[in-house]
């Protein structure tokens, strides 16, 4: 029999605990517990929903088209409207409007660049509409007209071959499949079942059709497209009408979702989502937001559901099982446990200074190297509540509270070489408890931060040599989390007085208010490249110290995991994807170091 090493080219490592170096499946001992053992990705298990960026115009009735990163919607109502929106996979613009206002329309596409609209009726009288629009990512065009008019009908597939399955024709409601082949809609196989309201995924060639409205009342039939004829496979576990699916999904594998479960065509409205295997629909997570008359795109892990009706701009995110769960591990401790600290750098190359108590410990220096800090130049000022940014070559230390000459808010800033601190010019006013970023200790911004008395809104840019006043922020606030570099920065969290959830944006000339945490706190750590993504966890929420992590995506924050052990006002730093933070307040000074990594892995035991 072959031995291990002959099969995989490598002898099992002996390791005393969990092999750090371990790669996906390999095999090690662990010799102090006496065991074999293997990693392999931490991903998730079940599908989730998150809450995305409103339209700017709230409707229903409306259709979508494309992918979770690159949709489009149009149409819709109250009132009736030509409005077409496109999506980025962060944020809805307007573009041209359609050349006809409709509602409950059938959308079909691949993108926010490709998409066809058809059917539809108009208001007043309710007129089921032929027409047919094509859409190139800047115009919609006139195009050949259905053959049958509808409303309400199914939709699928590309711009250049997609499906127009069912609806009704003021009434009655219909059986009737048309397929377009880029130039013309030619009729095929009706439905087995006549029905309105309904959802559809998949292509021109290979469909699916489920729920709607049928002549005997709200359906979870399910009919399945094989280029010629449809056949019944597995209903809804939920009947309903009005509802979406990720219409971009396959035949065997989509996601129906939202609608109304009620026969008589009224409340109550659905949350319920389910997943298609090809064979069973699956109940999922349930979305945030009951409505019908929605519109979804993309697929069965990544989809889109948008607008509604009771009227509505929202716009939910779905990430199917199997993403990547991040992380947070114990990393190597400080030399000296403190607190209020700055920090700057990455995970495997960090910088943390200053903090509290002070005079002991607030010039102390110390660099990191992704395993153990050690004690460099000390700041020439002691202080604590200090901004810090940059990288561990070049940094900035800005602000502060200092015990020099009488406990007071100083103005002081320092200019890190890799090698020694040099004092360089003030900030324009004293304060403690600043945001801060930046990347180099010749491009950096400051903002907000704590006065005696008082908070302030300031902004300040430094290049190297001066400090120069910019846009000030949009609320004076302090003892945020702030992430960023000089033109593009977010500040988050905080005090205004009380605790906050605030988050504003930085883009390099003004400040703009956008979503809040979801959880108010102050003393929170931060990471992030720019102002598109960002990390912000633990500190102090009302009433108690926290270890909860968001993430920002560029539009929203959701939380991912928490920090082993719940701190405020540690020293941070780092990526969105491989953050750290060091020491703070437990309730008691730390020396801990956590760090976070956006894909994580899971030790299993081998076992008899």
């Amino acid at each position: 029999m072959a031995t291990y090493k002959e099969k995989v080219g490598t002898a099992v490592v002996n390791y005393a605990g969990d092999y750090p170096g371990a790669v996906e499946g390999e095999l090690w001992y662990d010799s102090t517990n006496k065991d074999f053992k293997y990693q392999y990705p931490n991903v998730t298990a079940a599908g989730s929903w998150r809450t995305g960026n409103s339209l700017n115009t709230a409707r229903y009735g409306l259709a979508g088209a494309g992918i979770y990163t690159s949709a489009l919607a149009f149409g819709g109502r109250d009132p009736q409207t030509n409005v077409t929106e496109s999506y980025d996979g962060t944020t809805w613009t307007e573009v041209n409007d359609l050349n006809t206002s409709r509602a409950h329309l059938g959308g079909s596409g691949a993108s926010n660049t490709s998409a066809l609209a058809y059917g539809g009726f108009n208001i007043p009288g309710n007129v089921a509409l032929t027409s047919t629009e094509s859409w190139n990512g800047s115009n919609w065009t006139a195009v050949n007209s259905l053959n049958q008019k509808r409303r309400f009908p199914g939709a699928n597939g590309a711009a250049t071959a997609a499906l127009c399955i069912g609806g009704d024709q003021d009434p009655p409601r219909i059986a009737l499949v048309e397929q377009w082949n880029g130039s013309n809609w030619t009729e095929v196989g009706d439905l087995n079942t006549a029905r309105s309201q309904l959802a559809s995924a998949g292509t021109s060639t290979a469909a699916l059709a489920f729920g709607g409205a049928s002549p005997g009342g709200t359906t979870g039939v399910t009919e399945s497209w094989n280029g010629s004829a449809w056949t019944e496979t597995t209903d809804l576990n939920q009947a309903r009408q009005q509802l979406a699916g990720a219409s971009y999904g396959t035949s065997t594998s989509t996601l129906a979702f939202a609608g109304n479960a009620d026969t008589a065509a009224g409340p109550p409205f659905s949350v319920n989502a389910e997943l298609w295997n090809g064979t069973n629909w699956t109940e999922q997570n349930n979305m945030a937001t009951n409505r019908e008359y929605l519109a979804g795109a993309g697929t069965a892990t990544s989809a889109l559901a948008f607008g509604g009706s009771p009227t509505t701009g929202a716009t939910e995110e779905w990430t199917g099982a199997g993403a990547p769960v991040g992380a947070w591990s114990t990393g190597g401790n400080l030399n000296t446990a403190r607190t209020t600290l700055a920090g700057a750098g990455t995970q495997t190359a960090g910088l943390a200074f200053g903090g509290s108590p002070i005079p002991s410990v607030g010039a102390l220096t110390e660099k990191y190297d992704g395993t153990s800090w050690t004690e460099v130049s000390d700041l020439n000022t002691d202080r604590f509540g200090l901004g810090g940014a940059g990288v561990q070559t070049s940094a900035v230390a800005a602000g502060g509270e200092s015990p020099a000459g009488g406990s007071s808010f100083v103005t002081l800033t320092e200019t890190w070489n890799g090698t020694n601190w040099t004092e360089a010019s003030d900030l324009s006013e004293g304060k403690r408890y600043i945001g801060m970023a930046g990347a180099s200790n010749t491009s950096v911004l400051v903002f907000g931060g704590q006065l005696n008395p008082g908070a302030s809104v300031n902004t300040e840019s430094w290049n190297g040599t001066s400090w120069t006043e910019v846009s000030n922020l949009n609320a004076a606030k302090f003892f945020g989390g702030s992430s960023g570099t000089q033109t593009s920065a977010l500040f988050y969290g905080g005090a205004l007085g009380p605790v906050t959830a605030s988050n504003e944006l930085w883009n390099g000339t003004n400040w703009t208010e956008v979503g809040d945490l979801n959880t108010a706190r102050e003393g929170n750590g931060g990471a992030g490249a720019d102002n598109t993504t960002g990390l912000s966890f633990g500190g102090n929420r009302p009433g108690s110290v926290g270890a909860i992590t968001e993430e920002w995506n560029g539009a929203v924050w959701t939380e991912v995991a928490d920090l082993s052990t719940a701190k405020k006002n540690m020293g941070y730093g780092g990526a969105v994807s491989t953050a750290w933070g060091a020491g703070g307040d437990t309730g008691s000074n730390s020396a801990t170091t956590e760090e976070w990594n956006s894909a994580s892995n899971v030790v299993k035991t081998l076992t008899d």
